[in-house]
């Protein structure tokens, strides 16, 4: 009797331990990598736009929740961080003139997003706040602090607008694609006149609308050619670049009065 006691409350244990192991997480967290083909791109003078692609995977992904279609990522290329001088023009006595200006400091020059979704269906207008993630939710930060909050927010809209007006803020839903359940292909799109500089890649994973993890890499846009050399003739050597500009025009004027000159 004292056995068959034993017994069954060994094995009682036991039965009450398999559901419990069963339904026990996956004891690797879930993450995410991605990894560029190339770590600089060169760009001529005829550059005229081009999409970027950038792969990635997710590490110790749950395949039920991958066929269930639950996990979502966000790839943002951004450019490097520049200060940004926002005017407004206002006509005055019929001509349009600058009036007001609003300096911003550390304003990515590029931004481009792909995503899974739209993002009002991947997580909630809160987290993007919080990890700063979407053109929206970038904090633009104004070199004058006491400006009144009105117009530091009129110009920081007008900011936005134009950087997306001119393709340097961009959103390609559906860019992101999955090519199995843990590898996934990004295109983000690089506009005709995009920085030269160091970008960074940064992929966001999240699972049914929750952040998990996040990765980045670097990629450097360069110019090449003959452009390149001047590029690097301004930056090297500024004053003489300087004074040859200003020489060069200067002859350009003359020679051109003397050309078209009427006797």
């Amino acid at each position: 009797m004292p056995r068959w006691g034993i017994f069954s409350a060994t094995a009682l244990l036991f039965a009450l331990a398999l559901p419990a192991a069963a339904q026990s997480p996956n004891p690797l967290p879930e993450g995410i990598q991605i990894g560029l083909s190339t770590d600089a791109v060169s760009i001529t003078a005829g550059f005229s736009g081009a999409d970027l692609t950038i792969f990635g995977s997710l590490e110790n992904p749950d395949p039920l929740v991958a066929r269930q279609g639950r996990y979502d990522v966000i790839v943002v290329l951004e450019g490097p961080p520049r200060p940004v001088v926002v005017r407004r023009k206002d006509r005055v006595l019929g001509v349009w003139v600058n009036l007001e200006s609003e300096t911003f400091e550390n304003v990515p020059v590029s931004y481009s997003v792909a995503t899974t979704r739209p993002l009002q269906d991947i997580t909630e207008p809160n987290s993007y706040k919080q990890l700063s993630l979407g053109a929206s939710n970038l904090y633009m930060q104004p070199a004058e602090v006491t400006d009144s909050p009105a117009t530091i927010e009129e110009f920081t809209v007008a900011l936005r607008e134009r950087k997306a007006a001119t393709g340097l803020y961009s959103e390609n839903v559906g860019g992101v694609q999955f090519l199995s359940q843990n590898l996934f292909r990004a295109t983000v799109r690089l506009a005709p006149n995009v920085p030269v500089g160091t970008h960074k890649a940064r992929a966001f994973l999240f699972k049914s609308g929750l952040f998990l993890k996040e990765s980045s890499a670097q990629l450097e846009i360069r110019k090449s050619g003959f452009e390149q050399s001047i590029f690097r003739v301004a930056h090297d050597y500024s004053f003489l670049y300087g004074v040859f500009s200003v020489s060069l025009a200067m002859i350009t004027g003359w020679l051109g009065r003397l050309i078209f000159r009427r006797d």
